[in-house]
C-alpha cells in the first residue's frame, strides 16, 4: 500500500482542521424542528407574526404573592411594574399579565391568569427573532428572574423558550458525561475482545475521526438550514458504534489473514477485498436507510439524516481507507500490548456450535423465537400514542419543569398552549361583528374550551363574558382586514396530546364565516402527525426498496434479502413494544430511569429509532451473509456455510453489539431528557435483540429450512446479478505453501 503515509498524514490534518472549525457547532443548531413548515398551523403562526407581530407566548412567568393574594394593592403594584420591566427586557416583543388584563377588562377578563388559590398569577411573554434567538431570549429571562423575589412576588419561569434553552444546556452536559463514560468503558471492552492494546485502540481512533468530521459537517449544514441539536448525541453514539462495527470486522480479518501466513501487504489487500467490501455495502445499506429521513418535512428528522449519512460515510472511509493504511504501517504490531492469550480454535467455537444446534431443530426454535418477538410487536401496534415534547421531558428537579407542573396543577386554562385561528381577510370587524361574534360563540361551546378571545370580546360556554377592550381590538389589522381569535383549552386536558388533537378537529369542524388557518401547539401536533403518516409509506418503500436492491446485488439471491427485511421489521417492532410499555404506559420505571411517563411518545422518535436501528440491523445482516456467501461459494454446502459463516462473524457481531450497546446505554444513563433516555435504551435493546435472538436463532434456522433456495433467483434476475452484482470478493487465491504464522499474529478471539 504505497499511499499509507500520505493517507495517515492527511487524516491527522483533517482531524485538526475539523476539530477547530467544528468546535462551536452547538451555536449553529436548534432545539425545535418538530413541526411541518408547510402545514396549516405553521402558516397560521407565520400570519400572526407578519400581520400582528404576535403569536403564542414563548415564555410564562409565574408570580407567587408572598402575602397570599395577587389582587392586593402591593401585589398589583409589583405585578404592573414587573410587566412593564419585562416589556422593556432585551428581545421581548410583548408582555401581558394578569394585572394588565384586569386593568383593561376587569376580574373576569383576567381570571384565567390567576391560580385557583388566588396566590399566583401569570405573565405571558413573546420574544423576537428566529427559533435560536427566541431560545436565547427565553434563557436570558429564566436566568434573570427564575427564583427571584420582585417586591413580594416570587418568580418561576417556564414555556417553550426557557424550557428548551434549559434542555439545550442539559443535553450539552449530558453529552460530555456520556463521552467520559463511553470512551474508557469501550476501550476496556475492546481490550477484552481483541486481547491487544494496539488493536483495541484502532476502533476508537476511527470513531473519533467520524465524530469530529461530522461535527464540522453539521456546523456547515447548520449555516444553510435548520439542524437539531439532538443530532450531536446521535453523532457521537453512531460514530463510536459504526466505527467499532467496521473496525472490528476489518481488524479481525486482517489478523486472520496474518495468522494464515500472508505477508502484510497481501493481508491488507485481502482484508480490503473481503471485509472492506462488506463495510462499503453495509455502510451503503445504513446510509440508504437514513436517506429515508429526508422525505419528512420536520427539521428534527432531517437533521438525523444529515448527521447519520455523514457519520456513516466517514466511518466507512475510516475503515476501508485510513485503517488499512495504519494496518499496513504497523503490520504484526497490531497484536502488541497483549492483555490475554487468545484461543486459536475458531472453527469449533461457541457460535459454530450454536448454529449447528439450531439447524438441527429449525422449526421449533424458529417458532419460539417468532412468538417471543411477535407479542411485544402486537402491543406496539395496539397501544402506540404519539405527542409533542413539553417541559416534562426534563428531570423533575429542573426549574422550568417545576414551574410547568405548577401551571398544570393550579390554573384553570392552558394560556401558553392556546389555539390561534387566523382569518387573513375577514374584512372590517365593524361590518362583520355579527359573524365574528357568532363564530366565537360557537367555538366557546366546543368541549374542553375554557375561553375564546376575539376582536369583539371574550366568550365562555357560549356567552360573551365581556365586550371589546383595547386588548381585544388589537386583534384586527386595518390595512389588510385580517383578524385572529384565541381559543384557550381547559386544563382538564393536556393540549399537546390526543385530547388536544380531538379539540383541534372539533374546532376545525365548526362552520367558518370566512377562510381561516388554525394554529397553536395542539394544531401543530395534528398537522405534524398527518405529515408524518402521509410520508411514512414513501419512507418505508424507500428503505425496503434500496435494502432489497443492495442485498440482491451483494448476494444474487431473491429470498435472502426478503428474509432479512422481514426479520428486521419483526425484531424492531418487538423492541418498540417494550418502549411503549416502559415510556408511555407504565409509571413503574419512572423512578428507576428518571423520567415522567406522559401517556405519549415524542412523535418523531419512533421513526428516527426505527430507521436507525434498521440500518444497524442490516449492518449485522451484511456482516453475516457476506461470510456465509463466501463460504458457500467455496464449498457449495449451505448448512456448513451457515455454521462456518456464523462462527466467523457471530463473534464479531456479538462483540460489536455489546460494544455499541454500551455506547447507547452510556447515553441513556447520563441523559436528563426523557426522549434521549428512550433513544439510548431503545437502541440498546434493538441491537441486543437483533444480535442475540435474530442472528443466533432465526437466521440459521430459516437458512437451514430454505436450503439451496437461499441462493436462488429467477433467470432474468440472475442475468442482472451476473452483470451488475458485487461478487468479486469471493475469488481469493490460496498460496501454494504459505509461510508459518508468526508468534504474534493470532486470529481474533471470542469475546468474553
Amino acid at each position: 500500500m504505497v499511499l499509507r503515509w500520505p493517507i495517515v498524514i492527511a487524516t491527522v490534518v483533517f482531524l485538526f482542521v475539523a476539530g477547530a472549525l467544528g468546535s462551536d457547532v452547538e451555536e449553529s443548531l436548534i432545539s425545535g424542528g418538530f413541526e411541518d413548515p408547510d402545514a396549516e398551523s405553521t402558516l397560521a403562526e407565520q400570519r400572526l407574526e407578519d400581520e400582528f407581530a404576535t403569536g403564542a407566548p414563548h415564555a410564562v412567568v409565574i408570580a407567587t404573592a408572598t402575602d397570599g393574594d395577587v389582587t392586593s394593592e402591593a401585589s398589583t403594584a409589583a405585578g404592573l411594574a414587573l410587566t412593564q420591566e419585562l416589556t422593556e427586557f432585551e428581545g421581548v416583543n410583548e408582555a401581558g399579565s394578569f394585572w394588565v388584563f384586569r386593568q383593561f377588562g376587569g376580574d373576569q377578563a383576567a381570571a384565567p391568569l390567576k391560580s385557583e388559590g388566588g396566590d399566583r398569577a401569570l405573565i405571558l411573554i413573546r420574544v423576537d427573532g428566529d427559533e435560536n434567538e427566541a431560545l436565547d431570549h427565553g434563557g436570558a429571562i429564566r436566568e434573570a428572574y427564575e427564583g427571584t423575589n420582585y417586591d413580594g412576588l416570587e418568580l418561576a419561569v417556564t414555556g417553550f423558550a426557557p424550557t428548551f434553552n434549559q434542555v439545550n444546556h442539559v443535553i450539552e452536559e449530558d453529552l460530555v458525561r456520556a463521552e467520559v463514560i463511553a470512551l474508557p468503558v469501550t476501550l476496556i471492552l475492546l481490550l477484552i475482545v481483541f486481547g491487544s492494546g494496539v488493536a483495541a485502540a484502532l476502533p476508537l481512533g476511527i470513531g473519533i475521526l467520524s465524530i469530529i468530521g461530522t461535527f464540522w459537517a453539521l456546523e456547515l449544514i447548520g449555516s444553510l438550514t435548520d439542524v437539531s441539536i439532538f443530532a450531536l448525541n446521535f453523532t457521537t453514539a453512531m460514530g463510536l458504534g459504526l466505527a467499532i462495527d467496521y473496525s472490528l470486522l476489518v481488524v479481525s480479518r486482517f489478523r486472520e489473514e496474518l495468522a494464515a501466513g500472508w505477508d502484510v501487504n497481501d493481508a491488507v489487500r485481502r482484508t480490503v477485498s473481503t471485509a472492506g467490501r462488506t463495510v462499503v455495502f453495509s455502510a451503503a445499506t445504513v446510509a440508504s436507510s437514513l436517506v429515508a429521513l429526508l422525505v419528512f418535512p420536520m427539521a428534527f428528522l432531517r437533521s438525523f439524516a444529515y448527521a447519520g449519512i455523514t457519520v456513516v460515510a466517514l466511518a466507512a472511509v475510516g475503515a476501508v481507507v485510513v485503517l488499512p493504511a495504519i494496518l499496513a504501517l504497523i503490520g504484526p504490531n497490531v497484536n502488541k500490548l497483549k492483555v490475554r492469550t487468545p484461543n486459536p480454535d475458531v472453527e469449533n467455537g461457541a457460535w459454530g456450535r450454536i448454529a449447528r444446534f439450531v439447524m438441527r431443530r429449525p422449526i421449533p426454535i424458529a417458532t419460539i423465537a417468532a412468538i417471543v418477538l411477535a407479542a411485544p410487536a402486537f402491543y406496539f401496534f395496539s397501544n402506540i400514542n404519539l405527542g409533542f415534547p413539553d417541559e416534562r421531558v426534563l428531570y423533575p428537579e429542573a426549574s422550568t419543569r417545576q414551574a410547568g407542573d405548577i401551571l398544570r396543577a393550579e390554573f384553570d386554562s392552558s394560556e401558553a398552549s392556546s389555539i390561534t385561528i387566523v382569518a387573513a381577510a375577514a374584512g372590517n370587524p365593524v361590518e362583520r361583528t355579527d359573524e365574528i361574534d357568532a363564530y366565537a360563540t360557537a367555538l366557546s361551546q366546543v368541549d374542553e374550551v375554557a375561553r375564546v378571545d376575539a376582536v369583539t370580546g371574550s366568550y365562555v360556554n357560549g356567552e360573551q363574558v365581556f365586550g371589546a377592550t383595547p386588548f381585544h381590538q388589537a386583534r384586527f389589522a386595518a390595512e389588510t382586514g385580517a383578524t385572529y381569535l384565541n381559543v384557550v383549552p381547559s386544563t382538564n386536558i393536556v393540549p399537546v396530546s390526543a385530547d388536544g388533537e380531538v379539540l383541534v378537529k372539533d374546532l376545525r369542524a365548526v362552520e367558518q364565516p370566512f377562510v381561516v388557518d388554525i394554529g397553536g401547539p395542539p394544531a401543530q401536533l395534528v398537522d405534524a402527525k398527518a405529515s408524518l403518516f402521509d410520508r411514512l409509506p414513501l419512507a418505508l418503500v424507500l428503505i425496503g426498496g434500496i435494502t432489497l436492491l443492495v442485498l440482491f446485488l451483494s448476494f444474487g439471491s431473491l429470498l435472502v434479502p426478503v428474509k432479512a427485511l422481514i426479520l428486521n421489521l419483526l425484531s424492531l417492532t418487538a423492541t418498540f413494544g417494550a418502549l411503549v410499555w416502559v415510556f408511555q404506559d407504565s409509571s413503574a420505571w419512572e423512578d428507576i430511569l428518571g423520567f415522567t411517563a406522559t401517556g405519549t411518545l415524542v412523535m418523531t422518535m419512533p421513526v428516527l429509532m426505527f430507521i436507525t436501528a434498521f440500518g444497524l440491523s442490516m449492518d449485522y445482516e451484511v456482516f453475516l451473509l457476506s461470510r456465509i456467501k463466501e463460504e458457500h461459494d467455496k464449498s457449495g454446502d449451505n448448512t456448513e456455510a451457515v455454521a462456518v459463516g456464523l462462527e466467523h462473524t457471530g463473534r464479531i457481531v456479538t462483540a460489536a453489539a455489546v460494544l455499541i450497546a454500551v455506547v447507547f446505554t452510556s447515553f441513556a444513563v447520563t441523559a436528563s431528557v426523557s426522549f434521549m433516555i428512550m433513544f439510548g435504551l431503545g437502541m440498546t435493546l434493538a441491537v441486543l435483540v437483533d444480535a442475540f435472538i435474530v442472528r443466533a436463532t432465526l437466521v440459521p434456522s430459516l437458512m437451514r429450512l430454505a436450503g439451496e433456495a437461499n441462493w436462488w433467483a429467477p433467470p432474468f434476475l440472475k442475468k442482472v446479478y451476473d452483470r451488475f452484482g458485487f461478487k468479486e470478493h469471493v475469488v481469493l487465491e490460496e498460496p501454494a505453501a504459505p509461510p508459518a504464522p508468526e508468534a504474534e499474529t493470532e486470529p481474533m478471539t471470542e469475546p468474553v
